[in-house]
């Protein structure tokens, strides 16, 4: 895999290559030189006494020297790089791949180990192309032509290196077989310490809030340790290696010396002779250190390219066709869900069972459901951010399967639950929901922001407002907001808003639903929703419940029909039921339950039915903070059906109910005692 890694990326620097090789060979040549001219010095010149081949040798001596350091300083820089150049090929080809994922295989990485993967793998083989640049050509000619250059000096002494570089070779693999799996081992445990402390950073506030500080600690001291442990114990094979070739260079350098001196004593060497057989001893024991701190790399690198390689050749599950269709005159927004199932990867059950709807352009389709009933599923499989495991999803009756991807997310635009923004700017982060090869204004975006009611926080400080990671620096509405505009920016022919006014307090989600009627008249808006308020106002209301579709229509017509939503929409009057359960205190606690729920359901009827603005604006539903739930200002009488804190009486007029909710807002802004 390594190998594979190293062909493909390392083909676009095939010249520098050719350049680093070239001059590691001159490097090595006049390396290789220099003991040969030293020794002639010495045996001609130093011993005879001859001064003019001293001076002679000793200027090409200095030539050589300095054409051997000018060709080591090239290499080195010709070599770094290009292995700089590797590196950042290696990153943008892991990135590049790794942002075509669909949630299916981002799930099954993990967000810790792909970005592990991405930097540090990436990282650790671009150290090994650096660690290899020095010695590509250096080493084997190095030890070839020293052996070589060795027997032409003294041949009678060349048994010493028969001995001497097959134990260091052994030794040193000996070494390597033990650092291997130390070295995948301690991949692993920086995937598990990164995603540690990724889970502290993203949810410090809940660290904090349930005080598990030491908790936290303790998690990461287990994930620090293990991986210190590992690391030790590979720093010390590997440090093992460097006295092991020491000690053999110095012992076969002894060796040389000893029974070099008794040849010289025999008559049968030259001074001269032993010291160049000695530098060239010392140059091959020399290329074999070098090789061998290639391989102490070389184990680690290997790791990392099969991790590397692993996500490289992972395939998404949402691909593009090989023909891809697209409506001749562009989306216009038709939605259909046709007998639609999905199961996620290695569930029993599915989350969605033969699911059919249909959505038009003009209209607002609300999704409303319990928790986990599969709403977002639904949204996911519409925007094709999943595929369906039977059924079809079709826009403009053409399968989502056969649009080409970019082009059909060009036509949707989506909020989701956790309205996520980019470091940055404001403008940053709307420009970043604009679809592909769209330039956006300044009024655009501020018209963007308007339709999201983030105008107002957003005009104090301008467009080039600071965004914090992840929005930090905003509140949660304040988010959902700035996702929505960014979502707007575009124009889509699909609106999909995921539970998007969850933070928004009811007069602000009013106002944008008031604005996105005026913006998106002709786009197809569908709305995966909890309140019923905001359910009341679509032209169709879908049921889910447990995977299914359990009731379609009109908010009026479900809750005379669906027993299901109308328990969901009882739940979110739960001062209503309450008013009523007192009206029949003497009734046994089932009955008076069942009165209860009908008169809830009989008054939601009566609410639902009112037409007009002024039936709309007359009781709008708010948030209850003492019930956790939702309640009406009061019945169609004009008096509050359970007066208390919760409550305050009808106001029939759109004017008295803005005067009403204004002062509401003014007496919580002046912390007096207030209504709620």
């Amino acid at each position: 895999m390594l190998l594979a890694l190293l062909r493909q990326y390392l083909r676009p620097y095939r010249r520098l290559v050719a350049v680093l090789m070239v001059l590691q060979l001159i490097s090595t040549l006049a390396s290789l030189y220099l003991p040969t001219v030293n020794a002639a010095i010495i045996d001609d010149g130093v011993a005879k006494g001859n001064t003019t081949i001293i001076v002679r040798l000793g200027v090409v001596m200095l030539g050589v020297t300095g054409l051997q350091a000018l060709c080591a300083v090239g290499a080195l820089y010709v070599g770094s790089r290009t292995g700089t150049g590797f590196g950042r090929d290696l990153r943008s080809a892991v990135f590049e791949h790794v942002v075509t994922f669909s949630e299916r295989e981002t799930a099954r990485f993990g967000a810790s180990t792909l970005l592990t993967r991405s930097t540090n793998d990436v990282r650790q083989i671009v150290f090994l192309v650096q660690t290899t640049a020095t010695v590509l050509v250096a080493a084997p000619i190095m030890s070839i032509g020293g052996i070589l250059m060795a027997i032409h000096q003294e041949a009678a002494l060349t048994w010493l290196l028969l001995v001497s570089v097959p134990v260091l070779a052994v030794a040193n693999y000996w070494i390597m077989t033990h650092l291997l799996p130390l070295f995948r081992g301690m991949q692993s445990l920086i995937d598990g310490i990164n995603r540690v402390l990724r889970d502290q950073l993203s949810g410090v506030r809940v660290v904090r809030a349930f005080t598990r500080e030491g908790f936290e600690r303790d998690r990461f001291a287990r994930a620090n340790t293990a991986l210190s442990k590992t690391a030790l114990a590979a720093g010390n094979w590997q440090a093992l290696m460097l006295p092991v070739t020491t000690l053999t260079i110095n012992a076969s350098s002894v060796a040389v010396i000893w029974f070099g001196g008794l040849r010289i004593d025999n008559g049968q060497m030259q001074v001269g002779s032993l010291s160049a057989f000695l530098s060239y001893f010392a140059q091959i024991l020399m290329a074999v250190l070098m090789a061998t701190m290639t391989l102490v790399v070389l184990p680690r690198a290997s790791v990392c390219a099969e991790r590397i390689t692993e996500v490289l050749s992972t395939r998404s599950a949402i691909g593009n066709p090989a023909n891809p269709t697209f409506p001749p005159d562009g989306i216009t927004g038709v939605v259909h869900l046709d007998g639609v199932t999905f199961t996620y990867p290695g569930a029993d059950c599915p989350v969605l069972q033969d699911i059919s709807l249909t959505a038009r352009p003009g209209a607002t389709t609300a999704i409303v459901g319990s928790t986990g009933s599969g709403k977002s599923t639904l949204v996911s499989l519409i925007c094709r951010l999943r595929d369906v495991t039977d059924g079809a999803v079709l826009i403009d009756g053409i399968d989502v399967r056969d649009y080409h991807t970019e082009r059909l997310w060009a036509a949707i635009g989506l909020v989701p639950q956790r309205g996520y923004l980019f470091s940055g700017t404001v403008a940053d982060n709307l420009r970043y929901g604009a679809a592909p090869n769209q330039s956006v204004t300044d009024a655009e975006m501020w018209e963007a922001l308007r339709v999201a009611a983030a105008d107002d926080f957003v005009g104090a400080h301008g467009l080039h407002m600071r965004v914090g990671q992840g929005g930090i620096n905003f509140s949660g509405g304040q988010r959902q907001r700035l996702a929505i505009a960014r979502a707007v920016i575009r124009r889509p022919a699909i609106y999909l808003f995921d539970d998007a006014f969850s933070a928004l307090d009811v007069h602000t989600e009013a106002r944008v639903r008031s604005h996105l009627r005026e913006v998106a008249a002709a786009s197809t808006i569908i709305i995966v929703t909890q309140r019923v308020s905001t359910a009341r106002q679509a032209d169709q209301v879908l049921v889910v419940d447990d995977g299914r579709i359990v009731g379609a229509g009109t908010h009026e017509a479900l809750l005379a029909d669906c027993p299901t939503y109308a328990e969901f929409a009882v739940s979110q009057s739960v001062t209503v039921g309450a008013g009523a359960s007192r009206e029949h205190g003497n009734e046994p606690a089932a009955a008076r339950r069942g009165a209860g729920a009908h008169h809830a359901v009989a008054r939601l009827l009566a609410f639902g039915g009112a037409s007009g603005e002024t039936a709309r604006a007359a009781t709008p539903a708010q948030p209850c903070g003492d019930h956790f739930g939702y309640h009406r200002y009061g019945d169609q009488r004009g008096r509050s059906a359970n007066p208390g804190p919760c409550h305050r009486p009808v106001v029939q007029r759109r004017d008295r109910a803005t005067a009403a909710g204004r002062h509401h807002q003014g007496a919580g802004r002046r912390g007096g005692p207030g209504p709620w």
